[in-house]
């Protein structure tokens, strides 16, 4: 049962500290001028972080967490990039647009000190 419980107390830890990683970086985009779209966007996909409007384009965000950047960046897996897309491509249908629409794919890396990284275009469609 102690086992159990301190899983649900790190499970529960990992959920807030990614979330105030998220509230971070949104804080981060909004000080820049951009729009806050839409957070943990679920589709039937996956999850999306944060997606961020800049006039008519958009940007998908992936928030990576970890004790320093280094680490953070190598959390991100192949699997990962291909979920964003797929999620991305569904929420790109409800744009006037569609999947014409300009988009980038950011990967925000936060330290375990709150120090952050945005990586714009990190990654493209492929």
């Amino acid at each position: 049962m102690a086992v159990a419980r301190q899983r649900y107390d790190r499970g529960r830890m990992a959920h807030f500290a990614g979330a105030a990683a998220e509230d971070l970086i949104a804080q981060d985009y909004e000080r820049r001028g951009f729009l806050i779209e839409r957070r943990r966007w679920r589709g039937q996909g996956g999850e999306v972080d944060l997606i961020v409007r800049d006039g008519n384009n958009l940007i998908f965000v992936e928030v990576k967490k970890s004790r320093n950047l280094h680490r953070a960046a190598e959390s991100l897996s192949g699997r990962q990039m291909r979920r964003i897309y797929t999620s991305a491509e569904e929420f790109l249908a409800g744009e006037a647009l569609g999947s014409m629409t300009n988009v980038r794919f950011d990967v925000a890396l936060v330290d375990g000190q709150g120090m952050s990284q945005i990586i714009e275009n990190a990654f493209g469609h492929g």
